[in-house]
């Protein structure tokens, strides 16, 4: 009897023991579930330098060279395919012309982004139609001898693309952006103006 009592108390103290040591697995595994997939990222805001070659005032090419930034917001409709997108351009110029003008030349449109995918890949181009307003000021526009008459308000339309390098999850690297921007400033002439805008920064999703 003694020895059945021993067996039975032995094999009732290994089973506690590891009822014990499994109890911390178990407790683990109740307050950390395996991990969900991560949800994607719908914002992302864009910071960077902006160049821009113009071709007012009329008469010839009449080039000039702007530099300044530009703030880019976008919203993912279908992520990883379509954004809704909302730019801030403000690029200034002095010295234009044998009479020294300047010029702050500044857009704010919104459209939308189409992004197609590479598969196994760090690399996101992009492509984009916006619309929306140009102001304009400073003394090409608001001298004694200016042809315009609307440098508060104009139509601007803004095409082009560009391409990301994904460096996190958070981060991107804009490596470039180049936008055909159209303004319609009146200048005495076409009231047409064609700016190539040239662009790179920094781009953090959300």
């Amino acid at each position: 009897m003694r020895l059945r009592i021993n067996r039975t108390f032995v094999l009732f103290l290994l089973l506690a023991i590891a009822a014990v040591s499994a109890c911390p697995a178990l407790a683990q595994n109740s307050v950390q579930p395996a991990t969900p997939a991560e949800k994607p990222l719908r914002a992302e805001l864009a910071l960077g330098y902006t160049y821009m070659h113009s071709n007012a005032p009329p008469g010839g090419c009449g080039c000039f060279n702007l530099n300044g930034g530009s703030a880019t917001f976008a919203w993912a409709i279908k992520p990883g395919k379509w954004d809704l997108v909302g730019d801030i351009t403000s690029a200034h110029a002095s010295n234009i012309s044998a009479a020294g003008y300047g010029l702050t030349l500044s857009a704010f449109t919104a459209g939308v982004r189409y992004l197609p995918r590479f598969h196994h890949s760090s690399l996101q181009p992009f492509g984009q139609v916006l619309v929306g307003i140009a102001h304009s000021s400073g003394t090409l526009v608001q001298g004694s001898n200016s042809a315009t008459t609307n440098p508060g308000a104009a139509f601007a339309s803004n095409l082009g693309g560009g391409l990301d390098l994904n460096t996190t999850r958070r981060f991107s690297i804009r490596l470039f952006e180049a936008d055909y921007l159209v303004t319609t400033f009146n200048n005495g002439t076409n009231n047409h103006q064609n700016n190539l805008r040239i662009g790179a920064g920094v781009v953090v999703h959300f």
